[in-house]
């Protein structure tokens, strides 16, 4: 974590991941993020995974660092403080992220009739106002039918929410821009995206809709090739798998001497009259050079594989389990300057990650662990609105707020 957003402060109304991933990375950036809470916990409170004793370590993972305020937000007095939150003065506050609907308490017009300049950025599911998950938005983006093994008939899901990833990053990208807007005009606004968006902008981006627009081609399925150039997995002497990939020719030469295949590939290149310095070429002629290299790893342990391709300078990673990650990766180590043992209330001590950016004007602050349902309760009620602790008794009884619940 760093503390380059350390003035800024955000309130999150939020569940699952697509905004609490965007309150993550702000708060990581040393924002101050007051998450909303309802009374006993929200919709992904008890999401999996969770620990023998039920506690959720996918809801500790995403609010790492925030404040927890726990509010009954059915109740008028309830909803009147959230909006008190959101709503409050000052020039680094007014900021909110939801993927709740923008509705009620949470109806922008609303809001904005409290503070004119308020910025919001809300995530919906799909841009006509249908319901959309990660899980459905992927498999409308055709990527499930050219995932794994070519001959496989049907779709194949995978099991990373890359879409709701994308779109919290989204969220940060366009609360800091609108924030930058509010600065420079003083207006504020209501930002929206559509998670199923952040997916059909990729395939533009990225040319999978023109391949098939402009070239009239359907992308194939390519198992574990990398399609239009070369890289592929390996078996390994101890059972162990490898990707190797050489996109570039530097990346080509550095196999070859590595593996000591390039008189091999010279021969190849002669038979079939290709110049596989080319990626295309590579790309084309994939089989017959992955025959050439399968002895070469075959005969060889993951540690004489890895000694020799870093070596030399071959662009290449293990296939490792989470076990094997965490128990073999200097990347998911203490020692990495990403990662910390942070001790998380009611789930124990464990290794956590922070920002992913160094910034070099702002250094490294130790990791935060995540707040317990409504810890913030009581400092949020008096620090930011001022509320008297004889005022936050009184809204404890009544049941308007709670905290905080271990």
């Amino acid at each position: 974590m760093n503390e380059i957003l350390a003035d800024m402060r955000v309130v999150e109304a939020s569940a699952f991941i697509a905004a609490p991933y965007g309150g993550l990375l702000l708060a990581q950036m040393g924002a101050d993020v007051i998450r909303i809470d309802p009374v006993g916990g929200g919709l992904d409170h008890r999401r999996w995974p969770v620990t023998k004793d039920g506690r959720s370590l996918y809801w500790a993972g995403l609010n790492k660092g925030k404040r927890s305020i726990m509010l009954n937000v059915r109740d008028p007095e309830g909803r009147e403080l959230a909006q008190a939150l959101m709503t409050r003065s000052g020039p680094n506050a007014g900021l909110v992220i939801t993927n709740l609907p923008v509705r009620g308490w949470l109806d922008y017009e609303a809001l904005r009739a409290k503070r004119a300049d308020l910025v919001m950025v809300a995530v919906v599911g799909s841009r006509d106002g249908r319901v959309a998950l990660d899980y459905t938005v992927n498999a409308a983006a055709g990527f499930p039918f050219v995932t794994g093994p070519p001959d496989h008939e049907g779709p194949i899901n995978h099991v990373m929410p890359v879409w709701d990833v994308v779109a919290g990053c989204s969220v940060v990208q366009a609360l800091l821009a609108a924030e930058r807007f509010r600065r420079d005009t003083g207006e504020g606004q209501l930002a929206r995206l559509a998670l199923g968006d952040t997916a059909f902008a990729t395939l533009s981006h990225l040319g999978y809709l023109a391949e098939v627009e402009v070239n009239g081609v359907e992308r194939p399925r390519t198992g574990n090739d990398v399609y239009g150039s070369y890289g592929r997995d390996f078996e390994t002497a101890d059972g162990r798998r490898v990707m190797v990939t050489a996109m570039t020719v530097r990346h080509w030469q550095a196999l070859l001497e590595a593996t000591g295949t390039a008189e091999a590939m010279r021969a190849l290149e002669q038979r079939i009259g290709a110049d596989l310095r080319n990626e295309e070429h590579r790309y084309a002629a994939r089989h017959a050079i992955g025959e050439i290299l399968e002895p070469w790893f075959r005969v060889r342990g993951l540690a004489e594989v890895r000694a020799a391709l870093d070596a030399g300078g071959a662009c290449w990673g293990p296939y490792q389990t989470f076990t094997q990650a965490l128990a073999e990766d200097s990347g998911v180590s203490a020692a990495s300057p990403l990662f910390e043992e942070i001790e998380q209330p009611g789930i124990g001590t464990h290794r956590a990650a922070g920002g992913v950016i160094d910034f070099g004007a702002s250094p490294r602050v130790p990791v935060r662990p995540a707040p317990v349902l409504g810890q913030h309760t009581d400092a949020v009620l008096a620090d930011v609105l001022g509320l008297s602790a004889g005022r936050i008794g009184e809204l404890h009884d009544a049941g308007i707020v709670a905290g905080p619940l271990r």
